[in-house]
């Protein structure tokens, strides 16, 4: 399963999901991930709310598998459920 978490560099919640990430990538033979710094890729939110089909209005904004997961508190109540043992 691959995971893209995209975020900005000065967001606390960014850091926490790529925080659970490392942890999930050295847990799981089957986690990996890519965190996108928004603001350095040029992208924006409106761009965002394209790819995840819905308004989003803060950071990070995450996808497994292409699937919009949420945010921060959605991506850890997600791997709370489905892959943390």
């Amino acid at each position: 399963m691959f995971t893209v978490i995209f975020g900005r560099s000065s967001c606390p919640y960014c850091v926490r999901a790529q925080a659970l990430a490392e942890k999930l990538k050295h847990e799981r033979d089957d986690f990996d991930y890519n965190y996108v710094d928004i603001e350095a890729e040029g992208i924006t939110k409106a761009d965002l709310a394209k790819k995840a089909g819905k308004p989003v209005n803060t950071v990070p904004q995450i996808f497994i598998d292409e699937q919009h997961i949420g945010g921060c508190t959605d991506f850890e109540a997600y791997a709370e459920e489905h892959l943390l043992s």
